[in-house]
């Protein structure tokens, strides 16, 4: 029986996150066309905020790879991140004719983007490539669970066409090809320590007593954020703002 990967031994720890997850009401309400226009704004423009910390951590975790391939592959997804993922916030913004210049970070924003980056910023490569895994497979997961719903609705759903946009962004087979090489990326962290225990190729096999304890410490990074990833939906559908002091 072949061994268990990385990635999917994160994922089903994760279970009754995702499960419960994928049933937001924010998330179903995008699909059903409930969803008032004000949360979704509220939403597009906090992840604006988040993806631009988002990218600087892709950016960053490229300097501390520790081959060439990583390296560029991280590049190429800070550089998607930046660019195409905000393209469609931009996109939304001229629809609106809005823009996220002055826009506060909210509680959760903050939280999540804190987090992140001070794992990314003083953790060894392989828990920076756990802390940031989330991002790409939550949204891959829902954007295919609104497809399908979508599907099942038909016509009897009426919805916003950016609405329709995001979930044909994140439901794509081109989102999915930059998650399953992440993903491809965090499998292969577990094959090169184990087979590079005894040398100095990569820095972050000397910062853990085992392999165990590497992986379980990626493991409680991944768990985190599939948290803070519903947290951030919880504080769009709330409309959360900072306490009045």
């Amino acid at each position: 029986m072949p061994l268990m990967k990385l990635s999917q031994k994160f994922w089903d720890a994760t279970q009754s996150i995702i499960s419960t997850t994928e049933k937001h009401p924010f998330l179903t309400s995008m699909v059903d066309g409930t969803l008032s226009q004000e949360k979704f704004v509220y939403y597009v423009l906090q992840d604006a905020l988040y993806l631009t910390d988002f990218a600087d951590g892709l950016s960053r975790l490229s300097e501390k790879a520790p081959n060439p391939i990583h390296q560029k592959k991280l590049a190429e997804l800070a550089k998607g991140a930046e660019e195409d993922e905000k393209e469609l916030h931009r996109s939304f913004f001229q629809k609106w004719n809005i823009d996220d210049k002055n826009v506060q970070p909210m509680p959760n924003t903050v939280l999540y983007t804190s987090y992140m980056m001070k794992v990314v910023a003083t953790r060894p490569y392989a828990e920076g490539l756990a802390v940031l895994l989330p991002c790409f497979w939550v949204y891959m997961h829902v954007g295919k669970q609104m497809l399908k719903l979508r599907d099942e609705l038909g016509d009897s759903a009426e919805r916003i066409p950016q609405f329709d946009a995001w979930i044909d962004m994140y439901a794509s087979e081109e989102f999915e090809k930059e998650v399953k090489d992440y993903i491809a990326m965090v499998d292969e962290i577990k094959e090169d320590a184990s087979s590079c225990v005894d040398t100095t190729t990569y820095d972050y096999a000397k910062e853990y007593e085992s392999e165990d304890d590497m992986v379980n410490r990626m493991q409680e990074h991944f768990i985190m954020c599939c948290k803070l990833e519903h947290m951030f939906w919880d504080q769009a559908y709330s409309l959360m703002k900072w306490p009045e002091l």
